[in-house]
């Protein structure tokens, strides 16, 4: 980027329950400490009071719980509609960090140096031990999480979107409420054109999790299994998708009552409505094959 050219602007949407008053502060103050221009940041309160926060920080705070995607919906409309008051947005876990204060200016970098790249999906480490989860690295050949690649999803929490990628396809399906929302929009976002990467020098610092910490984590990742092919695939692939899934799942031999769950979420996938039905073209489906993810897994 040369000196001549504006930088572009930053945002940062970041949802909270109100439970974790200390790390949502850690959380702000490493955004505060970012180089470059400031970040402005909203954080919504979903369903319950938002916790002291430093001053210039904007707040919506939200009567329910609207789950993951509609709440950051929420905070992408707190920047104008579709987020058009910025160029890039940050949506930030409200107990991560970022250790590196050169992040929001790789952005800005990265986003200035390829019109094309739609979305980066962050690198998340133990802040303790370092270590990056196998699961958060978003693509099958997750063994060494420190090499940067073109994927074709992105981790929720702790990743940026050119604010553009929302108003040509979309903001996150409200209705998921949570799991599999990220890969509904990098569908819908690949699917336009735009790209995505994965950048391992671009830290979010989170404790090591399971995810299925969530009581709704079983059903819920069947249900919107289910929806997201619904949605989303042409409907030759539906069935091979879901059919592996199906085989991944009773390979890894989960419990009884975690298998009900899914099973139970599976079948509400097939009798809900899903939401409005785009199927990707074909030539998206082989766009995915070539960077390692056909949709049938």
């Amino acid at each position: 980027m040369s000196g001549r050219e504006t930088p572009l602007k930053v945002g940062a949407v970041v949802i909270t329950m109100g439970n974790r008053p200390d790390e949502l502060r850690a959380l702000l103050d490493s955004v505060a400490a970012q180089e470059g221009d400031r970040v402005e940041v909203v954080v919504v309160g979903n369903g319950a009071p938002v916790p002291d926060v430093p001053s210039g920080v904007r707040i919506v705070e939200l009567p329910e719980n609207l789950g993951i995607p509609g709440g950051r919906n929420v905070g992408i409309e707190a920047f104008g509609p579709g987020g058009s008051e910025v160029d890039i947005l940050l949506f930030l876990d409200d107990d991560g960090l970022l250790p590196r204060t050169d992040t929001a200016e790789l952005c800005r970098q990265a986003f200035a140096a390829d019109p094309e790249l739609g979305i980066i999906s962050f690198r998340i480490a133990d802040p303790d031990t370092g270590v990056t989860q196998r699961r958060h690295v978003p693509r099958l050949r997750a063994s060494d999480p420190m090499r940067s690649s073109r994927v074709t999803t992105f981790l929720g929490g702790a990743n940026a979107v050119r604010t553009k990628v929302f108003a040509e396809v979309g903001g996150l399906p409200d209705d998921f409420f949570y799991a599999h929302e990220e890969t509904d929009l990098a569908w819908r976002a690949l699917d336009a054109g735009w790209a995505i990467d994965y950048r391992a020098d671009m830290v979010l610092h989170h404790p090591t999790t399971a995810p299925s910490r969530h009581a709704v984590y079983h059903r819920m990742v069947a249900r919107n299994r289910v929806w997201l092919a619904r949605r989303n695939l042409p409907a030759l692939l539906v069935p091979a998708y879901l059919g592996t899934w199906i085989l991944l799942t009773l390979l890894r031999r989960p419990s009884g009552a975690a298998l009900r769950a899914w099973l139970g979420g599976f079948r509400e996938g097939w009798a809900t409505p899903c939401g409005p039905r785009r199927p990707m073209r074909w030539r998206t489906v082989w766009r995915l094959t070539r960077l390692g993810r056909p949709p049938v897994i």
